[in-house]
């Protein structure tokens, strides 16, 4: 067999790096499976950071001299410019990006780049590039869900005395306000957000100086690449550091419940759009229409972050799958680390972004949801409540007394609160004149006083907590 000769170079084998290793170049089978660079371009910026770090502290231990240190370092940040401007290149036989940064650096300042990779392996220089961009991705979760909160807040506070119906079993089951509903998904993003900071707390230690699992016995200092690189500080074991992606799954674990709750939110935004209910008309911007019908206005950024929430969860089940059965230190199994967190990423951002944008610019229809919240007997309970606190009549009673009044509504087609007296009382004796306080949807929304209740006034005062919170101005 003969061996292939790079045409630059003159070195045998398609790569280089191994050469003194493997005579032969790789089959055509393996360059390809092998290669990873055209999803892993994607950390250029976090390497070529990570090894600016390295070098900057190689020169400071004394390792590498200044004037090769400063040759290291302004190739390297020529090479970022370049990749600003053009893009990072695909060269499939350079592997990944670590090896095209490295190459490209190599042409650019001659042998000396070669002592750019002392006390590091790949190992630790991808573990390190790997949560500096995990790392930004949950810095960008938050901060669109701080856009999603604002959004919330604001419509909340709008609404703080819309009556709309509350659900269970998307059955109507009691009279709330639009503000509260609205909050109830503030609550949940401010719980998504607190994951993503943990997350980030739990990431917050460098791997850079592990090397490939043991460490080096070069004198290097990694405090000093942990601050350069923004960590609190370096990892405290090498062979963890390397071998774990746990980091990429707290992200993605994020991530999924995220998605379950934009999700759940996405799902009621479409069936309030949808013409049976009626209580929404979403943005034009976020919306498509038919290519057969001409009336319909589809909530397709709702669907698809409703569709998006899927994949994220799949994303992060394909880390956790690819991860379980790996023994310490590093495998190449690890190379597949990469795509579900970028994917999830991207679909992350555009959930919270499109969902942010229906919240803020929907028109909300508090005409139909009042008139669902008196057609759909939601004061049921109040009837029932009335009659244990002022006739003082055992609760199972009142519950059957009430399904009586209920029905006689729901066949006269009218609101429990248009029932005559006479007819009340002609249930229960015990009904006076009193009940009719209680049996208005906004009777029962204000009845509803307790810390967290439904009650305007308690409403408003939790969209001012949040508001505070969020730095909004009042």
């Amino acid at each position: 067999m003969s061996e292939d000769r790079d045409e630059k170079t003159g070195t045998a084998g398609s790569n280089a790096m191994w050469g003194g290793r493997f005579a032969a170049g790789p089959s055509a089978i393996m360059r390809e499976i092998n290669a990873s660079i055209p999803f892993d371009k994607a950390l250029w910026r976090q390497d070529i950071a990570g090894s600016r770090a390295h070098v900057a502290m190689l020169a400071a231990q004394g390792i590498v001299t200044p004037d090769d240190a400063a040759t290291i370092d302004e190739g390297l940040a020529r090479i970022a410019e370049e990749y600003e401007r053009d893009g990072v290149p695909e060269d499939w036989d350079l592997e990944d990006i670590h090896m095209t940064v490295e190459s490209r650096l190599s042409e650019l300042v001659g042998p000396v780049a070669g002592r750019l990779h002392t006390a590091r392996s790949r190992n630790d220089q991808v573990a390190t590039d790997f949560r500096l961009w995990v790392r930004e991705a949950s810095l960008r979760a938050e901060a669109g869900l701080e856009a999603l909160q604002r959004a919330l807040v604001t419509r909340a506070g709008e609404h703080a005395d819309s009556i709309m119906p509350g659900f269970t079993h998307l059955q109507t089951a009691q009279p709330v306000t639009l503000g509260h509903h609205l909050m109830a998904s503030y609550e949940m993003t401010k719980r998504d957000r607190s994951r993503f900071s943990d997350a980030r707390a739990r990431m917050d230690e460098c791997p850079l100086g592990s090397a490939a699992l043991a460490g080096t016995g070069f004198p290097i200092d990694r405090e000093a690449t942990a601050r350069a690189l923004g960590f609190a500080e370096p990892t405290r074991n090498s062979l963890d550091a390397v071998s774990d992606r746990d980091f990429a799954m707290d992200y993605l674990q994020a991530a999924s419940q995220c998605a379950i709750h934009l999700s759940r939110l996405a799902e009621e935004l479409i069936l309030w759009a949808s013409q049976p209910f009626g209580f929404v008309r979403l943005p034009d911007t976020l919306s498509t229409g038919s290519s057969i019908m001409p009336q319909k206005k589809n909530p397709d950024a709702a669907e698809l972050v409703r569709g998006h929430a899927g994949r994220i969860i799949g994303c992060a089940t394909s880390l956790m799958i690819t991860m379980k059965g790996l023994p310490l230190a590093y495998s190449k199994d690890m190379q597949d680390d990469k795509p579900p967190v970028f994917e999830a990423a991207g679909l992350l951002d555009l959930c919270l972004a499109a969902t942010a944008g229906m919240i803020a610019d929907s028109e909300f229809r508090t005409d139909r949801m009042r008139q669902a919240a008196e057609m759909g007997f939601a004061t049921a309970t109040d009837l029932a409540d009335w009659l244990v606190r002022e006739a003082d009549i055992p609760f199972r009673e009142a519950h059957h007394i009430t399904g009586a009044a209920v029905k006689l509504a729901e066949s006269r087609n009218v609101a429990l609160d248009a029932l005559p007296l006479q007819d009340l009382q002609a249930i229960d004796a015990r009904i006076d004149d009193r009940v009719f306080a209680a049996l208005s949807v906004d009777a029962s929304v204000a009845a509803r006083a307790s810390y967290g209740g439904t009650a305007p006034d308690e409403v408003r005062k939790r969209v001012a907590e949040a508001r505070a919170a969020l730095g909004m101005e009042k």
